[in-house]
């Protein structure tokens, strides 16, 4: 780390590997991006790390279900996590998997250090536990038998279980809490830790599992696997380095430049792990408490909680092919209150972007240059004809400056974001005050023509400084616009520093920054493909009912019917039959024609060459004046689909 900068370590909750993360999950990584970016701006030597939790029952689960061992499950998702982390332009400095051999080993060494220290004993685990939160809860905690976090239905457990003794360090973490104010915020967190969990008495928590294997192994006593959250939430020390073996003062340099974290930016569905459970463990390992934890709202899609169940769950991804991925970033980081839940919906996510990005910034920007290029040849004019509109433009970009810093440095990111907004509408009201078009025409208005725009220009620099940690792709592109290496922090916020365009300099040609989207055609487009999504989600998950009337018969009748494997030689459509194909099929023995009713369903190209299973023993039969000597195997009414077999199964095999 540079000696000249303060560090400043900056971390996410690392997303969970089930599944791909959607909008809600990404907002984590989003907004500790934009905080990272605005530390380095005001100096800071930023480490962000980020990541993906890999082990647990429920990943477990998946993995059974989708065929696959549990390690190429998390390789599979893990890669889609990092993919959209990577879309949204988040520049993490790590991004660690709880199943990298050196995390894996620490966790190790940190279980077995608990025991030593006699912080953990050995126990009987008998409650609910709820599988999507890997959580336990008491009798009294389950609400109508589901979980009080997410509503899941939970499964009654008894399994012998490690647990730590909660209670030997809570008072010291009550205490840091209520002499460190600003440790958990926003302030309703805080009290929620202190009155829902910490002052009512702490359970003793579970931390080791015996039903499932996927999973840290305690060294010790390998038929437990370590609880999932004491395996996560020690990614934060072991992603730096962090050994067990050592005390704060002994730890590597590195270690103990970036450690305790300055923040750690959470979810607040996960607070009382972040803001209980991960303090407690730090103050047994004898290390210092992070300096703050924030616990972030949640995005909601519209009223209701996102879930893939109810169908209304939105991906960054797919919202960046609307609005691009600067779009999405600027969504996310201006929709979300500081202490209370966002809503996010379609409607919303193209208003906003075709006003905010589109109106005040985009067309702002273009207009600016664009007259700077035709009325003064790209140059920059020297302001030397100011009056009270300039300089009221001028104050209202250092009252925003001072309020976007005010708000960042508070984790307010929405706030951050509307100080940048009133920046923005000033400036193009001030274009319609002060009419650049109608000074253009007269020539002793050139100087003041010259003010104007350059006053513009400025004014757009000081917004594209404040922006770069909201949408860095988009602020790159205006300071190349407007030729500028003047892009610090320090270069704005004070009347002295309304000056960083350089009189002289050019500037340069302009693009459309945000193409304007055509709201109403966007949101049939949109509508009309979540409903074919949910169509082909209800058609996967229909279960086929019970057919009825279906004549039963014994197992002698049953092993008269020959089913043997044959390869399709030919197949040509049936004259003047629309449904029907002739098949010429290979049985190895001998060659049969067989017709069948799938013409519908697949193309005589799409069958030859293909191995399938016939009734061989089928007495003939004449369909549209062609002979059929046997019948094709297939499946489905409505869509009938061929039993197609491995390339390399023999013909004429028996199938049983």
């Amino acid at each position: 780390m540079s000696e000249q900068k303060k560090p400043y370590y900056i971390t996410t909750a690392i997303a969970y590997a089930s599944a791909k993360p959607h909008i809600g999950n990404t907002y984590d990584a989003i907004m500790a991006d934009a905080i990272a970016r605005y530390r380095r701006k005001a100096g800071y030597d930023v480490y962000l790390c980020t990541g993906a939790d890999e082990h647990g029952q429920k990943i477990q689960d998946y993995a059974e279900k989708a065929g696959t061992d549990p390690q190429a499950y998390v390789d599979k998702i893990s890669g889609e996590i990092r993919g959209i982390w990577d879309l949204m332009n988040v520049k993490y400095d790590r991004f660690i998997r709880t199943t990298e051999k050196c995390h894996v080993e620490t966790v190790q060494k940190i279980f077995e250090r608990f025991i030593r220290q006699g912080d953990i004993y050995k126990g009987k685990y008998e409650g609910w536990y709820c599988k999507p939160c890997e959580s336990f809860y008491t009798e009294t905690q389950v609400v109508d038998g589901k979980c009080p976090d997410c509503g899941a239905p939970v499964t009654r457990a008894c399994e012998e279980a490690y647990f730590f003794d909660m209670k030997k360090y809570a008072p010291a973490l009550i205490e840091y809490i209520n002499t460190h104010p600003e440790f958990i915020e926003p302030e309703s967190r805080k009290k929620e830790m202190l009155n829902n969990f910490l002052l009512p008495g702490l359970q003793d928590l579970c931390l080791s599992r015996t039903s499932f294997t996927w999973g840290i192994k305690v060294p010790s006593d390998p038929r437990h696997v370590v609880y999932v959250w004491l395996d996560a939430l020690t990614n934060y020390i072991t992603a730096i380095g962090y050994d067990p073996d050592k005390s704060y003062e002994e730890q590597s340099e590195r270690f103990r430049e970036l450690w305790p974290a300055s923040v750690h930016v959470i979810g607040k569905d996960i607070m009382r792990f972040h803001g209980v459970y991960w303090p407690i463990f730090l103050m047994a390992l004898g290390l210092p408490l992070p300096q703050k934890i924030f616990g972030h709202p949640w995005f909601n899609f519209g009223t209701g909680k996102m879930s893939k169940s109810k169908g209304n769950v939105v991906y960054a991804d797919k919202l960046s092919e609307y609005v691009g991925v600067d779009g999405v970033r600027y969504y996310a980081l201006a929709e979300m209150p500081y202490g209370s839940d966002g809503s996010i919906t379609w409607e919303s996510v193209l208003a906003r972007y075709n006003t905010d990005l589109v109106n005040n910034l985009g067309n702002l920007v273009k207009r600016t240059l664009d007259m700077q290029k035709k009325y003064f040849d790209k140059v920059i004019a020297a302001p030397s004809c100011r009056d009270e509109l300039d300089n009221d433009l001028i104050a209202t970009a250092i009252a925003s400056v001072g309020d976007y810093r005010e708000a960042m440095e508070g984790f307010r990111i929405a706030d951050a974001v509307e100080a940048i907004l009133t920046l923005l509408r000033r400036a193009n009201k001030f274009i319609d005050e002060t009419q650049p078009w109608v000074l253009a025409r007269d020539e002793a208005s050139r100087e003041r023509l010259g003010t104007v725009l350059y006053d513009l220009t400025e004014a757009i620099r000081w917004a594209a400084v404040m922006l770069e940690p909201i949408i860095p792709a988009s602020a790159e592109e205006i300071y190349s616009e407007l030729g500028t290496t003047e892009t610090s922090l320090d270069s704005i916020g004070t009347a002295e520093r309304f000056g960083g365009m350089k009189p002289g300099a050019s500037v340069n040609d302009t693009r459309v920054l945000f193409a304007r989207i055509d709201e109403k055609k966007t949101l049939e487009t949109i509508y009309a493909e979540i409903e074919a999504a949910h169509k082909a989600a209800e058609v996967a998950e229909k279960k086929p009912e019970k057919p009825e009337g279906c004549a039963v018969i014994g197992y002698e009748d049953f092993m008269k019917v020959e089913l043997r494997t044959a390869e399709i030689k030919t197949c040509e459509p049936v004259p003047k039959a629309k449904k029907l194909l002739k098949l010429t099929v290979d049985l190895g023995y001998e060659t049969r024609q067989i017709v069948s009713g799938i013409a519908k369903f697949y193309k005589p190209e799409q069958l030859v060459g293909k191995k399938v299973i016939v009734v061989a023993n089928l007495a003939p039969a004449t369909l549209c004046g062609v002979q059929s000597e046997g019948m094709l195997l297939a499946s489905g009414e409505e869509e009938v689909r061929v039993v197609f077999l491995d390339p390399a199964t023999p013909l004429g095999e028996r199938v049983r």
